[in-house]
């Protein structure tokens, strides 16, 4: 079974719960989306509806992977940069895939989609992302032919005595 993707669905009540389900699930199964568990769906729910908010306001695309049932499986956010030096790249966020779905190679696909994505996104040229050290993500994003292009050491702070890299990735699109 392969995912269908879709850029800028039209955004129910019920695909923002999906959202919402999948965002507290990746966070509660340690998937590094900027929560760590144990996190509620209300606890998150201010962060998807500054989501919401960007793309209502044109600056944020949302990508959406379904499975066979129709289900929504992964997600990932592209937003524009405002600064007008930088238009020609955008920021990948919250990229997220199921649990029940992990190690189907869904993670690969969406990111791939996403890349499709960009490259439709008039003059971008490249994809950025952070993800938080300690999990290997780099060497997955890597794989997928992202760059290391920087890293700040223990930025981020998951827990007392738990601080992890905030690692930049790129992606050229040309």
């Amino acid at each position: 079974m392969t995912l269908s993707f879709e850029l800028d669905p039209a955004v129910s009540p019920a695909l923002r719960d999906d959202v919402l389900t999948l965002w507290a699930d990746v966070s509660n199964a340690g998937g590094s989306v900027g929560f760590v568990p144990p996190v509620t769906a209300d606890e998150i729910r201010p962060e998807l509806v500054k989501h919401l908010v960007a793309m209502a306001e044109g600056r944020t695309r949302l990508l959406v992977g379904r499975d066979g049932t129709g289900a929504v499986a992964a997600t990932a956010f592209l937003t524009y940069n405002t600064h007008r030096l930088m238009k020609h790249w955008v920021w990948l966020y919250t990229v997220m895939v199921h649990p029940r779905h992990q190690g189907k190679g869904y993670g690969r696909d969406l990111l791939a989609a996403a890349a499709d994505a960009a490259r439709g996104l008039d003059g971008v040229e490249a994809i950025r992302l952070t993800c938080r050290g300690g999990l290997g993500l780099e060497h997955f994003y890597g794989s997928c032919g992202y760059k290391e292009v920087g890293r700040i050491p223990g930025a981020i702070r998951v827990a007392p005595d738990d601080d992890r890299d905030d690692i930049f990735m790129l992606l050229p699109l040309l």
